[in-house]
Parts: structure tokens; C-alpha cells; sequence
């Protein structure tokens, strides 16, 4: 039987679930049928971007199964990314709708600007020089912004947001918009638990997705002996209490703090047990316990580019 997941109510009143797929690293080949298990088992929600460059195989999958009468699309939440070079006004719609193509609908229901740096235009997806540096644009992210904006006004999404900005940045949009962010979304996880930016968010009306929910393990700049939360020992003990996986325990911590969460996986056994979170409830004291493991230990820090004008990690939140 599909998980029944609660939804989590946006400022503008439209309504995300709580758990959604995240879709980063799953390689093609293999994401449309993880993204078809995913929709059995109880997934309405999932997290693409045009940069992960496989949204064309889920498209795919979102086709087949309302095509077998699974799902409705409007049953489904679909956010989006739009990615850094196309920050300009008249490329924003242009990324959005290699999006839309690519997932064979004819809205998103979240679409977010996916890093507040602009890169070079025209080219690559990742421009670099022959030194293999990065080449930045000099686009402001509240030009993005504006044309996001419209995209609005013409039925083409329904909710806009913000993944990987800081509190300054995501504060200069509430201040120079006409429609208000109602998501940011950014790394987040027990050894980052983002305490100060999500309050910020929360105090605006903001919500909060944690992508990476899980510490990230098989992140791409990964080494051998990184720490996971997954191994802290408080955590372990904690599911040992509740019979629940340490994967479990973070995942019901995040949703208990009032976060969107969007663990990534392919595996269909892991992706229901990444659902199984509404039978226990952690007391105060885990919470606190698990707030206690927090190193402010990024990940996703894209320190190649801090050198950006729009670097957001040049401040603590």
C-alpha cells in the first residue's frame, strides 16, 4: 500500500508534500524507474532540476504512470531548478521550458533559482576558461528574479523560491519583489542543521527544504573516513530505542523541526523505508540530543567559485 505523506501548507496557500524524491545524482538509465517505484510507493512529490541533466527520463516516468491512471498530474509536485546560465530575463523562460519539455507538463508547481551566481551565457553548462576556472556573468539574481515573476502571471509555475542563498540575499528579494519566495531550499543535515537561516526563513513566512538530508554520503567530492551522521552514535541509539534506522531517526528529526525533506534514492526498499517516518515521534530530548551533533560541516560548499560576487557561503547564514 502507498505511504500517505502530510502536506505542508506555502505562504501563497498551495500545499507540498513533506517527503519528496530528490533526483540529484540518480544516473540516467536507472531514474525513470526509480522515479515509477517512487509514485508506488506513495511519492507525490519530486525535486528536479535542469542541471541534474535527467529530466528528460523523468518526464518519462511521470508520462507512464498517469498514463496508467496511477497518478493525475495534478496529483504531483514538481519543483524545478533554473540554472546559472540563464539568470538573464529573456533566458529564464528558455530554461524553463527545456524544463517543461524535458518532463512533458505544462507547469511546475515550484520552481527555484538554483544558485544565486550567474555564469557566462550561450555555452557550456559549466563555462571555464582554459585554466579551468569558472566564468561568472555580472547578472543580477533579482533580474532572474522579476522574470520568474512572470512566468507566474502566464500559468507556467505556480510557486517560486530560492535554493542556496543567504539570509541577505533571500532577504534583498523579499524586499525588491512582487511575488515573495515561498521556499528556499539548501544543504541541510545533523552535522548542518541550519538553525539560524531557518528561523530567518520561518520569521518571513519562508518554508525550508533540506536537500541532503542524510549527510550526503555518496556526494561527488566525497572521501574515504568522512563523518555521516548516519554513524554518530547518538543517532544510532536513538533508533535503536524507536526500532528505526539512524536514516530514519534524521529524517523524522527533520520533519518534526518543520522542514520539507527530499532524500535521494534509487533503491525501491530504501525509498519506502524513507517513508515509514509517521508511526514515531522523537521526544524533546532526542531532538536535542540530535540538534547537539551539529559541526556547521557543508558539504555542497562550491568553494571553486567563492571568488563570485553572489558567493553565498561568505557569511554564516
Amino acid at each position: 500500500m502507498a505511504a500517505k505523506v502530510p502536506m505542508v501548507k506555502l505562504a501563497n496557500g498551495r500545499e507540498i508534500p513533506a517527503v519528496g524524491l530528490g533526483t540529484w545524482q540518480a544516473p540516467k538509465g536507472v531514474v525513470k524507474g526509480a522515479v515509477m517505484e517512487a509514485i508506488d510507493a506513495g511519492y507525490r512529490h519530486l525535486d528536479c532540476a535542469y542541471v541534474y541533466g535527467n529530466e528528460a527520463e523523468i518526464g518519462e516516468a511521470i508520462t507512464a504512470k498517469i498514463a496508467e491512471g496511477k497518478v493525475k498530474r495534478e496529483d504531483l509536485f514538481i519543483t524545478s531548478k533554473l540554472w546559472n546560465t540563464y539568470h538573464s530575463h529573456s533566458r529564464v523562460s528558455e530554461c524553463l521550458n527545456l524544463t517543461l519539455n524535458n518532463l512533458q507538463i505544462s507547469y511546475l508547481d515550484l520552481y527555484l533559482i538554483h544558485w544565486p551566481m550567474g555564469y557566462v551565457e550561450g555555452g557550456e553548462t559549466f563555462p571555464k576558461d582554459e585554466n579551468g576556472k569558472f566564468i561568472y556573468s555580472n547578472i543580477d539574481y533579482l533580474e532572474s528574479w522579476k522574470a520568474m515573476e512572470e512566468c507566474v502571471e502566464k500559468g507556467l509555475i505556480r510557486s517560486i523560491g530560492l535554493s542556496n542563498h543567504n539570509s541577505q540575499q533571500i532577504e534583498r528579494i523579499v524586499k525588491n519583489c512582487k511575488i515573495k519566495p515561498t521556499m528556499v531550499q539548501v544543504e541541510c543535515h545533523p552535522f548542518l542543521n541550519q538553525e539560524n537561516l531557518f528561523k530567518f526563513c520561518f520569521e518571513r513566512g519562508i518554508k525550508v527544504t533540506a536537500y541532503s538530508p542524510l549527510g550526503a554520503p555518496a556526494n561527488p567530492w566525497a572521501k574515504e573516513g568522512d563523518p555521516s551522521p548516519m554513524q554518530e552514535e547518538t543517532v544510532i541509539k536513538i533508533g535503536e530505542k524507536y526500532g528505526k534506522s539512524p536514516a530514519q531517526v534524521i529524517l523524522k528529526y527533520q520533519l518534526q523541526r518543520g522542514l520539507v525533506i527530499i532524500p535521494k534514492s534509487v533503491s525501491k526498499e530504501r525509498m519506502r523505508q524513507n517513508l515509514e517516518l509517521f508511526d514515531f515521534i522523537l521526544s524533546d530530548e532526542d531532538m536535542k540530543a540530535i540538534n547537539g551533533v551539529n559541526r556547521d560541516r557543508r558539504v555542497t560548499h562550491l568553494e571553486w567559485v567563492k571568488d563570485h560576487p553572489h558567493y553565498p557561503f561568505a557569511i554564516p547564514y
